[in-house]
């Protein structure tokens, strides 16, 4: 008897070394061949493409679809692909989902109408609605007609709600059990299936309409007497569900509060149309996360590490002109002060500790506050109360570490003024960081408009030009 394969996080690092050193490999021992004069020359490079190529087909059809994606999203375009030809047809569908937005525009390129049809038609109702906005319209449509009633309305169904609702993550795939029936007929009529859904750890009790009326789980169905009716053992208090319309992020954070691994989701009827699985949750997890770190860094969507420099260009280009007008204001603030700084040198060499050191405590505050927006911790109301909490932490390590940078000062240029300027310069711009990290957020998210996108740029801004004209304007009051 075979021993099971031992999988490791790092297999899709050693799984994607191997598909580049056979890449490489075919490269160099074609061009070899390529560049040898003999018999039947294009026999022999035609037989050494294949033979590569097959070593290349073998190695992806071991490989997991995610472990694929992994492979394809870290390959140069024109090795990525080659690489997405020598995939099996039957696998596209998988594979095209657990690829990156940007990269799977990129596949779906090359994609004749056929082989995405082909594609599509492999995946269950609610892959094809996460796949459907990346498809040709009239690819959809011929998909949509292949459906029989019940997937046309599934698939109608997924389709309907926003991207962040639980409507967009469930799936349809799910066993339901009445409650007047024993314990042993449901096991039997489990036999019956080849596999059960994925992270079913739980069966789903339902009147003859449909009607939630508890749940049973499968370790209540195996540890208790078959003779007994799903009634005497389904659990009916306390049964989390979730409605379509329920907002995504609220719903993983129920998952990870009561460590769900599947739920319901029912209508407004409590009827079960539905459910939600931990594996769609940890997806739309890993997905925003993702797109709050790029919204932070001003950038508008996910991209391709190896797109074209145009494509590139207008994701970034858009914060990049409103960091360029920054600059120049900060610029210019600095340039009014351009006496102040020829009297007394000291003044350039001070004057980034005071706009870095504000920047810093900006983005901690920013932060926090975005993540507790993120979490549902934070409401409009609070905004005062945080506002009061974040000028104290800003008043307190201004005067503790201006003070210390103002005792430096002194200690450097003999001159105890600049180094309470120094102190007073540090500790008003961290308090102005930190009314900006709260006012920014919560002002952005009371106007509708993400939070985070942007804010890093936005915060940075502020503090280095209000931290140049604070310390500059106290020195030239206080100093000359």
């Amino acid at each position: 008897m075979t021993e099971p394969e031992e999988l490791h996080p790092d297999d899709v690092q050693h799984h994607l070394r191997e598909v580049q050193e056979l890449l490489a490999r075919q490269k160099v021992v074609e061009d070899l061949v390529h560049r040898q004069d003999m018999p039947r020359h294009e026999l022999v490079e035609s037989l050494v493409h294949k033979q590569h190529e097959a070593g290349l087909r073998a190695k992806l059809e071991s490989l997991h679809p995610a472990d694929i994606a992994y492979i394809l999203e870290a390959l140069p375009r024109d090795e990525r692909l080659y690489v997405w030809d020598l995939v099996k047809a039957e696998r596209d569908g998988e594979i095209l989902l657990e690829v990156s937005d940007a990269v799977r525009e990129s596949l779906i390129e090359t994609m004749a109408p056929e082989e995405l049809k082909a594609a599509a038609e492999s995946l269950d109702a609610d892959e094809l609605a996460d796949l459907a906005p990346d498809l040709p319209p009239e690819v959809i449509q011929d998909v949509f007609q292949s459906l029989d009633s019940e997937g046309r309305e599934q698939l109608r169904t997924a389709m309907s709600y926003p991207e962040d609702s639980v409507g967009a993550l469930m799936d349809f795939d799910m066993v339901t059990v009445r409650d007047d029936v024993t314990l042993e007929v449901v096991l039997r009529y489990l036999r019956r299936f080849d596999e059960l859904p994925d992270h079913t750890d739980k069966l789903f009790v339902v009147d003859r309409e449909d009607h939630l009326k508890g749940i049973l789980t499968l370790e209540s169905l195996l540890i208790n007497d078959p003779e007994l009716e799903v009634g005497d053992v389904m659990r009916a208090e306390t049964v989390i569900s979730f409605t379509p319309e329920d907002e995504a992020d609220e719903a993983a954070q129920a998952f990870e509060r009561y460590d769900l691994v599947s739920a319901p989701v029912v209508d407004g009827e409590k009827r079960v149309i539905g459910r939600l699985t931990v594996a769609d949750v940890v997806d739309f997890i890993r997905e925003e996360s993702e797109a709050e770190i790029l919204s932070h860094a001003g950038l508008r969507e996910e991209e391709d590490i190896f797109a074209s420099v145009w494509s590139s260009v207008k994701n970034r280009w858009a914060w990049l002109a409103i960091n360029l007008v920054t600059a120049f204001i900060a610029s210019r603030v600095i340039g009014a002060f351009e006496g102040s700084i020829e009297k007394l040198v000291a003044l350039a060499a001070l004057m980034p500790i005071v706009a870095g050191i504000g920047g810093n405590s900006g983005n901690q505050t920013i932060t926090m506050i975005v993540r507790a927006i993120a979490m549902g911790q934070v409401e409009q109301s609070a905004m005062n109360r945080l506002l009061k909490k974040e000028l104290g932490v800003a008043l307190f390590n201004g005067l503790v570490w201006g003070s210390l940078l103002g005792v430096l000062a002194w200690w450097l240029y003999g001159n105890a003024e600049l180094g309470v300027v120094m102190t007073a310069a540090m500790t008003l711009n961290l308090l102005l960081a930190a009314s900006a990290g709260v006012l920014i957020p919560m002002i952005r998210i009371r106007l509708g408009a993400d939070p985070a996108l942007g804010s890093s740029v936005l915060i940075t801004a502020l503090t280095d030009s209000g931290g140049f004209f604070i310390f500059l304007g106290l020195a030239t009051l206080f100093l000359l």
